[in-house]
């Protein structure tokens, strides 16, 4: 039983799809490798502009699906992805691409930090890594919100929606499922409204 439906014959036209699991497998360990510190940054650059598998209003909507469903956001995508263009055994390649490696990577970090915590150069570079962190995920979100330009609810709802939430969580200190509850709930009342005929 697949994870979402099959994409349209439109779509397998329009876009690059993997070759293989194994293709998968190697494109998810890549994408996991540049995430240091979080891969939500790169995701959307990788599948969207250089891999081609997906348009941004596509990762758009299944970052959305990615975000509401329990588990870490990336690892849900990956499984979405594999599984959409080879089943089960493709949710399986993306998700251990995804795992693999970069979990035998962290065991070995984790480590060296246990060796080197106490150390002030260290706590000062992890200060310097938040920083960048910080400044990579605010870029994806501009390169996204202009995608948002085309959504069915118009700019100034999803931009009103996007300020809510950011209200909530940042000022308010809502638990993010809260947040998924109440607005997430209304933009997907708002948009079937407007999409019901």
């Amino acid at each position: 039983m697949s994870l979402n439906p099959s994409p349209p014959a439109a779509h397998a036209q329009d876009h690059p799809r993997p070759q293989s699991p194994a293709d998968l497998f190697w494109s998810f360990t890549w994408l996991a490798l540049q995430g240091f510190g979080g891969v939500v940054a790169v995701v959307q650059r990788e599948l969207v502009e250089k891999k081609r598998w997906m348009t941004n209003e596509e990762f758009l909507e299944d970052w959305a699906v990615a975000q509401v469903m329990p588990g870490p956001n990336v690892v849900n995508l990956s499984l979405m992805i594999g599984d959409r263009h080879f089943g089960l055994r493709g949710g399986l390649a993306a998700l251990a691409g995804m795992l693999t490696l970069p979990m035998v990577l962290a065991l070995a970090a984790a480590l060296l930090y246990a060796q080197w915590a106490t150390h002030p150069a260290m706590a000062g570079a992890l200060r310097g890594m938040g920083a960048v962190a910080a400044g990579l995920i605010g870029g994806m979100a501009l390169k996204l919100a202009a995608s948002l330009r085309t959504h069915v609810l118009g700019p100034w709802v999803c931009a009103a929606l996007a300020l809510a939430t950011f209200v909530a969580v940042v000022w308010w200190h809502i638990p993010l499922y809260g947040v998924l509850l109440v607005l997430g709930g209304v933009a997907c009342v708002l948009t079937w409204r407007r999409l019901a005929p």
